[in-house]
Protein backbone atom coordinates (compact mmCIF):
# COMPACT_ATOMS: atom_id res chain seq x y z
CA UNK A 1 0.00 0.00 0.00
CA UNK A 2 1.57 3.29 -1.09
CA UNK A 3 1.69 6.38 1.10
CA UNK A 4 1.64 10.02 0.01
CA UNK A 5 2.23 13.03 2.25
CA UNK A 6 0.88 16.30 0.89
CA UNK A 7 2.75 18.94 2.86
CA UNK A 8 1.59 22.49 3.56
CA UNK A 9 -1.52 22.61 1.36
CA UNK A 10 -4.29 25.11 2.02
CA UNK A 11 -7.19 22.70 2.50
CA UNK A 12 -10.26 24.32 0.88
CA UNK A 13 -8.27 27.55 0.85
CA UNK A 14 -7.76 27.62 4.64
CA UNK A 15 -4.65 27.44 6.79
CA UNK A 16 -1.76 25.23 5.56
CA UNK A 17 -2.03 21.60 6.66
CA UNK A 18 -0.45 18.27 5.89
CA UNK A 19 -2.56 15.45 4.47
CA UNK A 20 -1.42 11.84 4.67
CA UNK A 21 -2.79 9.28 2.23
CA UNK A 22 -2.32 5.60 2.96
CA UNK A 23 -3.59 3.35 0.21
CA UNK A 24 -7.01 4.58 -0.90
CA UNK A 25 -7.79 6.59 2.22
CA UNK A 26 -6.88 9.85 3.93
CA UNK A 27 -5.49 8.75 7.29
CA UNK A 28 -4.35 12.01 8.89
CA UNK A 29 -4.86 15.76 8.46
CA UNK A 30 -2.83 18.12 10.61
CA UNK A 31 0.47 19.96 10.92
CA UNK A 32 3.97 18.57 11.21
CA UNK A 33 2.97 15.14 9.94
CA UNK A 34 5.54 12.61 8.84
CA UNK A 35 5.37 9.10 7.47
CA UNK A 36 8.23 6.73 6.80
CA UNK A 37 8.46 5.73 3.15
CA UNK A 38 5.80 8.18 2.01
CA UNK A 39 6.14 10.07 -1.24
CA UNK A 40 6.18 13.76 -0.27
CA UNK A 41 4.39 16.40 -2.35
CA UNK A 42 5.46 19.90 -1.39
CA UNK A 43 2.24 21.90 -1.70
CA UNK A 44 3.12 25.19 -0.04
CA UNK A 45 0.80 27.95 -1.24
CA UNK A 46 -1.41 25.59 -3.24
CA UNK A 47 -5.07 24.85 -2.55
CA UNK A 48 -6.22 21.28 -1.89
CA UNK A 49 -9.79 20.46 -2.88
CA UNK A 50 -11.86 17.29 -2.91
CA UNK A 51 -11.78 15.69 -6.35
CA UNK A 52 -14.11 17.58 -8.67
CA UNK A 53 -17.36 16.02 -9.90
CA UNK A 54 -18.87 16.92 -13.28
CA UNK A 55 -22.57 16.18 -13.64
CA UNK A 56 -22.55 16.95 -17.38
CA UNK A 57 -19.86 15.49 -19.65
CA UNK A 58 -20.05 14.21 -23.22
CA UNK A 59 -17.59 11.34 -23.70
CA UNK A 60 -19.00 10.42 -27.15
CA UNK A 61 -18.21 6.71 -26.87
CA UNK A 62 -19.80 4.59 -28.28
CA UNK A 63 -20.23 5.93 -31.79
CA UNK A 64 -18.28 9.18 -32.06
CA UNK A 65 -14.79 8.14 -31.13
CA UNK A 66 -13.46 10.68 -33.65
CA UNK A 67 -14.56 13.36 -31.14
CA UNK A 68 -13.71 11.71 -27.82
CA UNK A 69 -13.45 8.34 -26.11
CA UNK A 70 -13.93 7.32 -22.52
CA UNK A 71 -10.14 7.08 -22.26
CA UNK A 72 -9.33 10.52 -23.71
CA UNK A 73 -12.27 12.16 -21.94
CA UNK A 74 -11.30 10.78 -18.54
CA UNK A 75 -7.67 11.78 -19.12
CA UNK A 76 -8.96 15.30 -19.80
CA UNK A 77 -11.03 15.06 -16.63
CA UNK A 78 -8.02 14.08 -14.52
CA UNK A 79 -6.07 16.96 -16.06
CA UNK A 80 -8.80 19.31 -14.92
CA UNK A 81 -8.93 17.97 -11.36
CA UNK A 82 -11.97 15.69 -11.77
CA UNK A 83 -12.28 12.30 -10.13
CA UNK A 84 -15.86 11.58 -11.23
CA UNK A 85 -17.80 12.49 -14.36
CA UNK A 86 -21.37 11.77 -15.43
CA UNK A 87 -21.45 10.77 -19.11
CA UNK A 88 -24.41 12.02 -21.17
CA UNK A 89 -26.58 9.57 -23.07
CA UNK A 90 -26.48 11.07 -26.59
CA UNK A 91 -24.09 8.45 -27.96
CA UNK A 92 -24.52 6.11 -30.96
CA UNK A 93 -26.25 3.88 -29.97
CA UNK A 94 -28.03 6.01 -27.41
CA UNK A 95 -27.48 5.02 -23.78
CA UNK A 96 -31.12 4.02 -23.33
CA UNK A 97 -30.58 0.38 -22.25
CA UNK A 98 -28.75 -1.40 -19.45
CA UNK A 99 -26.30 -2.83 -21.99
CA UNK A 100 -25.06 0.52 -23.27
CA UNK A 101 -24.73 2.18 -19.84
CA UNK A 102 -22.83 -0.83 -18.54
CA UNK A 103 -20.45 -0.61 -21.52
CA UNK A 104 -19.63 3.03 -20.72
CA UNK A 105 -19.30 2.29 -16.99
CA UNK A 106 -16.91 -0.62 -17.61
CA UNK A 107 -14.74 1.45 -19.95
CA UNK A 108 -14.34 4.00 -17.18
CA UNK A 109 -13.35 1.26 -14.74
CA UNK A 110 -10.79 -0.18 -17.16
CA UNK A 111 -9.05 3.11 -17.90
CA UNK A 112 -8.87 4.28 -14.28
CA UNK A 113 -8.32 8.02 -14.73
CA UNK A 114 -11.62 8.91 -13.06
CA UNK A 115 -14.89 7.24 -12.21
CA UNK A 116 -17.50 7.35 -14.96
CA UNK A 117 -21.18 7.34 -14.03
CA UNK A 118 -23.36 6.95 -17.15
CA UNK A 119 -26.48 9.08 -17.50
CA UNK A 120 -29.38 7.16 -18.99
CA UNK A 121 -31.66 8.53 -21.68
CA UNK A 122 -35.17 9.53 -20.59
CA UNK A 123 -36.75 8.39 -23.85
CA UNK A 124 -35.95 5.68 -26.39
CA UNK A 125 -33.47 7.02 -28.93
CA UNK A 126 -33.82 10.52 -27.43
CA UNK A 127 -36.94 10.76 -29.61
CA UNK A 128 -39.24 12.05 -26.88
CA UNK A 129 -42.00 9.53 -27.56
CA UNK A 130 -41.56 6.57 -25.22
CA UNK A 131 -39.81 6.19 -21.87
CA UNK A 132 -36.53 4.31 -22.00
CA UNK A 133 -35.69 1.38 -19.68
CA UNK A 134 -35.17 3.61 -16.64
CA UNK A 135 -35.60 0.84 -14.08
CA UNK A 136 -33.31 -1.60 -15.92
CA UNK A 137 -30.58 1.05 -16.17
CA UNK A 138 -30.91 1.85 -12.47
CA UNK A 139 -30.68 -1.82 -11.54
CA UNK A 140 -27.74 -2.48 -13.88
CA UNK A 141 -24.10 -2.69 -12.78
CA UNK A 142 -23.83 1.01 -13.70
CA UNK A 143 -26.47 1.93 -11.09
CA UNK A 144 -27.81 4.87 -13.10
CA UNK A 145 -29.34 7.64 -10.97
CA UNK A 146 -29.50 10.54 -13.46
CA UNK A 147 -31.55 10.50 -16.66
CA UNK A 148 -31.43 13.06 -19.46
CA UNK A 149 -32.14 13.49 -23.15
CA UNK A 150 -29.54 16.28 -23.18
CA UNK A 151 -28.96 17.60 -26.65
CA UNK A 152 -32.73 17.47 -26.92
CA UNK A 153 -35.52 18.62 -24.62
CA UNK A 154 -38.13 16.28 -23.16
CA UNK A 155 -40.74 18.60 -24.64
CA UNK A 156 -43.85 16.46 -24.11
CA UNK A 157 -45.31 17.32 -20.69
CA UNK A 158 -46.90 13.88 -20.27
CA UNK A 159 -43.61 12.07 -20.95
CA UNK A 160 -41.80 14.43 -18.56
CA UNK A 161 -44.39 13.80 -15.85
CA UNK A 162 -44.09 10.03 -16.28
CA UNK A 163 -40.30 10.19 -16.08
CA UNK A 164 -40.45 12.24 -12.88
CA UNK A 165 -42.91 9.78 -11.37
CA UNK A 166 -40.78 6.78 -12.37
CA UNK A 167 -37.45 8.02 -10.96
CA UNK A 168 -39.11 8.98 -7.69
CA UNK A 169 -39.29 5.28 -6.82
CA UNK A 170 -35.48 5.05 -6.45
CA UNK A 171 -34.68 8.72 -5.69
CA UNK A 172 -33.36 9.36 -9.18
CA UNK A 173 -33.38 12.70 -10.95
CA UNK A 174 -34.37 13.88 -14.42
CA UNK A 175 -31.90 16.41 -15.86
CA UNK A 176 -33.68 18.59 -18.39
CA UNK A 177 -32.17 20.32 -21.41
CA UNK A 178 -34.64 23.21 -21.33
CA UNK A 179 -35.30 24.17 -24.94
CA UNK A 180 -38.78 24.56 -26.40
CA UNK A 181 -38.16 23.13 -29.90
CA UNK A 182 -40.70 25.18 -31.85
CA UNK A 183 -39.34 28.44 -30.46
CA UNK A 184 -35.79 27.56 -31.49
CA UNK A 185 -36.23 26.22 -35.01
CA UNK A 186 -33.30 27.44 -37.09
CA UNK A 187 -31.71 29.16 -34.09
CA UNK A 188 -28.02 30.01 -34.44
CA UNK A 189 -27.33 32.25 -31.45
CA UNK A 190 -28.99 34.21 -28.64
CA UNK A 191 -31.98 36.23 -29.81
CA UNK A 192 -31.24 39.90 -29.19
CA UNK A 193 -29.48 42.97 -30.52
CA UNK A 194 -26.46 41.07 -31.85
CA UNK A 195 -28.52 38.42 -33.68
CA UNK A 196 -30.60 41.16 -35.28
CA UNK A 197 -27.51 43.02 -36.45
CA UNK A 198 -25.84 39.86 -37.78
CA UNK A 199 -28.99 38.44 -39.35
CA UNK A 200 -28.63 35.10 -37.56
CA UNK A 201 -31.62 33.09 -36.32
CA UNK A 202 -32.31 33.83 -32.67
CA UNK A 203 -32.62 31.42 -29.68
CA UNK A 204 -34.92 33.39 -27.33
CA UNK A 205 -34.55 33.29 -23.56
CA UNK A 206 -38.22 32.37 -23.22
CA UNK A 207 -37.55 29.05 -24.98
CA UNK A 208 -35.50 28.04 -21.94
CA UNK A 209 -37.55 29.77 -19.27
CA UNK A 210 -40.93 28.37 -20.34
CA UNK A 211 -39.69 24.76 -20.09
CA UNK A 212 -38.10 25.36 -16.69
CA UNK A 213 -41.35 26.92 -15.41
CA UNK A 214 -43.35 23.91 -16.62
CA UNK A 215 -40.92 21.37 -15.20
CA UNK A 216 -40.62 22.81 -11.71
CA UNK A 217 -44.40 22.76 -11.51
CA UNK A 218 -44.47 19.14 -12.70
CA UNK A 219 -41.79 18.19 -10.15
CA UNK A 220 -43.84 19.86 -7.44
CA UNK A 221 -47.00 18.08 -8.59
CA UNK A 222 -45.47 14.60 -8.39
CA UNK A 223 -43.03 15.29 -5.53
CA UNK A 224 -39.95 14.34 -7.52
CA UNK A 225 -36.48 15.77 -8.27
CA UNK A 226 -35.71 17.77 -11.41
CA UNK A 227 -32.31 19.16 -12.38
CA UNK A 228 -31.90 22.01 -14.89
CA UNK A 229 -28.97 21.56 -17.26
CA UNK A 230 -26.81 24.53 -18.36
CA UNK A 231 -29.12 27.31 -17.12
CA UNK A 232 -28.23 30.43 -19.12
CA UNK A 233 -30.60 33.37 -18.61
CA UNK A 234 -31.45 35.88 -15.89
CA UNK A 235 -35.11 34.92 -16.25
CA UNK A 236 -34.32 31.25 -15.63
CA UNK A 237 -32.55 32.25 -12.42
CA UNK A 238 -35.69 33.98 -11.17
CA UNK A 239 -37.86 30.95 -11.92
CA UNK A 240 -35.52 28.59 -10.08
CA UNK A 241 -35.28 31.04 -7.16
CA UNK A 242 -39.08 31.15 -6.93
CA UNK A 243 -39.34 27.35 -7.13
CA UNK A 244 -36.81 26.89 -4.33
CA UNK A 245 -38.68 29.40 -2.17
CA UNK A 246 -41.73 27.14 -2.56
CA UNK A 247 -39.78 24.06 -1.47
CA UNK A 248 -39.83 22.46 -4.91
CA UNK A 249 -37.06 19.87 -5.35
CA UNK A 250 -35.16 21.59 -8.15
CA UNK A 251 -31.42 21.93 -8.66
CA UNK A 252 -29.62 23.78 -11.43
CA UNK A 253 -26.21 24.00 -13.06
CA UNK A 254 -24.29 26.67 -14.94
CA UNK A 255 -21.39 26.08 -17.31
CA UNK A 256 -18.06 27.90 -17.04
CA UNK A 257 -18.53 29.44 -20.48
CA UNK A 258 -21.88 30.96 -19.51
CA UNK A 259 -20.14 32.56 -16.50
CA UNK A 260 -17.55 34.31 -18.68
CA UNK A 261 -18.47 34.70 -22.36
CA UNK A 262 -21.21 36.77 -24.03
CA UNK A 263 -22.97 36.84 -27.40
CA UNK A 264 -20.82 39.80 -28.46
CA UNK A 265 -18.15 37.23 -29.36
CA UNK A 266 -20.38 35.88 -32.14
CA UNK A 267 -19.60 39.05 -34.13
CA UNK A 268 -16.37 37.26 -35.08
CA UNK A 269 -18.39 34.50 -36.79
CA UNK A 270 -15.93 32.05 -35.24
CA UNK A 271 -17.86 28.78 -34.77
CA UNK A 272 -15.87 28.02 -31.61
CA UNK A 273 -18.41 30.30 -29.90
CA UNK A 274 -21.41 28.34 -31.19
CA UNK A 275 -22.99 26.43 -28.32
CA UNK A 276 -26.38 25.27 -27.04
CA UNK A 277 -27.78 27.04 -25.11
CA UNK A 278 -26.09 30.00 -26.78
CA UNK A 279 -23.86 32.57 -25.19
CA UNK A 280 -26.15 35.20 -23.72
CA UNK A 281 -25.81 38.90 -22.76
CA UNK A 282 -23.62 40.58 -20.16
CA UNK A 283 -26.74 41.03 -18.00
CA UNK A 284 -27.33 37.28 -18.07
CA UNK A 285 -23.69 36.52 -17.23
CA UNK A 286 -23.77 38.77 -14.16
CA UNK A 287 -27.10 37.26 -13.02
CA UNK A 288 -25.66 33.76 -13.34
CA UNK A 289 -22.59 34.65 -11.26
CA UNK A 290 -24.75 36.16 -8.52
CA UNK A 291 -27.07 33.13 -8.55
CA UNK A 292 -24.14 30.72 -8.26
CA UNK A 293 -22.78 32.75 -5.36
CA UNK A 294 -26.08 32.86 -3.45
CA UNK A 295 -26.93 29.19 -4.06
CA UNK A 296 -29.85 29.64 -6.44
CA UNK A 297 -27.69 27.81 -8.97
CA UNK A 298 -26.33 24.77 -7.18
CA UNK A 299 -23.35 23.64 -9.22
CA UNK A 300 -20.91 24.27 -12.04
CA UNK A 301 -21.02 21.58 -14.76
CA UNK A 302 -18.82 21.70 -17.83
CA UNK A 303 -21.11 20.44 -20.62
CA UNK A 304 -17.80 19.25 -22.11
CA UNK A 305 -18.82 18.82 -25.76
CA UNK A 306 -15.91 17.71 -27.97
CA UNK A 307 -16.12 17.94 -31.77
CA UNK A 308 -13.59 17.03 -34.45
CA UNK A 309 -11.83 19.79 -36.38
CA UNK A 310 -14.02 19.48 -39.49
CA UNK A 311 -17.24 20.02 -37.48
CA UNK A 312 -16.01 23.38 -36.18
CA UNK A 313 -13.67 24.71 -38.88
CA UNK A 314 -16.45 25.61 -41.29
CA UNK A 315 -19.06 28.31 -41.88
CA UNK A 316 -21.11 29.29 -38.83
CA UNK A 317 -24.45 27.85 -39.98
CA UNK A 318 -22.95 24.41 -40.67
CA UNK A 319 -20.88 24.18 -37.47
CA UNK A 320 -21.70 21.86 -34.60
CA UNK A 321 -22.71 23.34 -31.27
CA UNK A 322 -20.50 22.81 -28.23
CA UNK A 323 -17.21 23.51 -26.45
CA UNK A 324 -14.70 21.39 -24.56
CA UNK A 325 -14.46 22.37 -20.92
CA UNK A 326 -13.01 19.78 -18.54
CA UNK A 327 -9.45 21.09 -18.65
CA UNK A 328 -10.31 24.79 -18.22
CA UNK A 329 -13.37 24.72 -15.92
CA UNK A 330 -11.60 25.38 -12.64
CA UNK A 331 -9.57 28.23 -14.14
CA UNK A 332 -12.71 29.93 -15.45
CA UNK A 333 -14.42 29.55 -12.08
CA UNK A 334 -11.38 31.07 -10.37
CA UNK A 335 -11.46 34.01 -12.78
CA UNK A 336 -15.20 34.69 -12.59
CA UNK A 337 -16.05 33.71 -9.01
CA UNK A 338 -12.96 33.54 -6.75
CA UNK A 339 -10.85 36.39 -8.10
CA UNK A 340 -13.98 38.60 -8.14
CA UNK A 341 -14.69 37.84 -4.47
CA UNK A 342 -18.02 36.13 -5.13
CA UNK A 343 -16.85 32.74 -3.80
CA UNK A 344 -14.04 31.43 -1.62
CA UNK A 345 -12.39 28.07 -2.28
CA UNK A 346 -14.69 26.31 0.19
CA UNK A 347 -17.58 27.62 -1.92
CA UNK A 348 -15.92 26.26 -5.06
CA UNK A 349 -15.59 22.84 -3.39
CA UNK A 350 -19.29 22.97 -2.53
CA UNK A 351 -20.34 23.78 -6.11
CA UNK A 352 -17.86 21.61 -8.00
CA UNK A 353 -17.56 18.56 -5.73
CA UNK A 354 -19.86 18.20 -2.70
CA UNK A 355 -23.16 19.23 -4.31
CA UNK A 356 -22.82 17.59 -7.74
CA UNK A 357 -21.87 14.34 -5.98
CA UNK A 358 -24.94 14.66 -3.78
CA UNK A 359 -27.28 15.38 -6.72
CA UNK A 360 -25.97 12.41 -8.68
CA UNK A 361 -25.57 10.12 -5.64
CA UNK A 362 -21.89 9.61 -6.52
CA UNK A 363 -20.75 7.38 -3.69
CA UNK A 364 -17.26 8.09 -2.37
CA UNK A 365 -17.00 11.46 -4.11
CA UNK A 366 -17.67 14.94 -2.84
CA UNK A 367 -16.41 13.94 0.59
CA UNK A 368 -14.63 16.13 3.18
CA UNK A 369 -10.84 16.32 3.19
CA UNK A 370 -10.52 14.55 6.54
CA UNK A 371 -9.24 11.32 8.09
CA UNK A 372 -11.14 8.21 7.10
CA UNK A 373 -12.41 9.63 3.82
CA UNK A 374 -11.57 8.34 0.31
CA UNK A 375 -8.45 10.02 -1.08
CA UNK A 376 -10.13 11.69 -4.07
CA UNK A 377 -8.28 14.99 -4.22
CA UNK A 378 -7.02 17.76 -6.49
CA UNK A 379 -4.20 20.23 -5.86
CA UNK A 380 -4.35 23.65 -7.50
CA UNK A 381 -1.64 26.24 -8.06
CA UNK A 382 -3.90 29.29 -7.76
CA UNK A 383 -1.02 31.76 -8.27
CA UNK A 384 -0.36 30.49 -11.80
CA UNK A 385 -1.57 32.54 -14.76
CA UNK A 386 -0.96 31.71 -18.39
CA UNK A 387 -2.45 31.35 -21.87
CA UNK A 388 -4.63 28.39 -22.79
CA UNK A 389 -2.91 26.14 -25.31
CA UNK A 390 -5.28 23.46 -26.68
CA UNK A 391 -2.33 21.65 -28.30
CA UNK A 392 -1.54 20.38 -24.81
CA UNK A 393 -5.06 19.12 -24.07
CA UNK A 394 -5.62 15.48 -23.19
CA UNK A 395 -9.02 15.63 -24.87
CA UNK A 396 -9.18 14.30 -28.43
CA UNK A 397 -10.87 17.56 -29.52
CA UNK A 398 -9.61 21.14 -29.44
CA UNK A 399 -12.79 23.23 -29.71
CA UNK A 400 -12.07 25.56 -26.80
CA UNK A 401 -13.21 29.21 -26.81
CA UNK A 402 -10.22 30.16 -24.64
CA UNK A 403 -7.30 29.49 -26.99
CA UNK A 404 -4.59 32.06 -26.29
CA UNK A 405 -6.59 33.64 -23.48
CA UNK A 406 -4.81 34.07 -20.14
CA UNK A 407 -6.58 32.28 -17.29
CA UNK A 408 -5.58 31.83 -13.65
CA UNK A 409 -4.95 28.62 -11.78
CA UNK A 410 -3.51 25.29 -12.82
CA UNK A 411 -4.25 21.80 -11.51
CA UNK A 412 -0.93 20.18 -10.64
CA UNK A 413 -2.03 16.90 -9.01
CA UNK A 414 -5.12 14.69 -8.99
CA UNK A 415 -5.59 11.57 -6.88
CA UNK A 416 -8.27 8.94 -7.45
CA UNK A 417 -8.63 6.78 -4.34
CA UNK A 418 -5.03 7.54 -3.43
CA UNK A 419 -3.60 6.80 -6.86
CA UNK A 420 -2.04 9.79 -8.61
CA UNK A 421 -3.58 10.32 -12.05
CA UNK A 422 -1.87 13.69 -12.55
CA UNK A 423 1.57 14.66 -11.17
CA UNK A 424 3.13 18.09 -11.71
CA UNK A 425 0.60 18.77 -14.45
CA UNK A 426 1.40 15.55 -16.33
CA UNK A 427 -0.84 12.51 -16.62
CA UNK A 428 0.55 9.34 -15.12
Amino acid sequence: MSKTLIRGAKVLGGEPQDVLIDGETITQVGTGLSAEGAEVVEAGGKVLLPGLVDLHTHLREPGREDSETVLTGTRAAASGGYTNVFAMANTFPVADTAGVVEQVWRLGKEHGYCDVQPIGAVTVGLEGRKLAELGAMQESAAGVTVFSDDGKCVHDAVIMRRALEYVKAFDGVVAQHAQEPRLTEGAQMNEGVVSAELGLGGWPAVAEESVIARDVLLADHVGSRVHICHLSTAGSVEIVRWAKSRGIRVTAEVTPHHLLLTDELVRSYNPVYKVNPPLRTERDVLALREALADGTIDIVATDHAPHPHEDKDCEWAAAAMGMVGLETALSVVQETMVDTGLLDWAGVAERMSFTPARIGRAEGHGRPVSAGEPANLTLVDTAYRGPVDPAGFASRSRNTPYEGRELPGRVTHTWLRGKATLVDGKLT
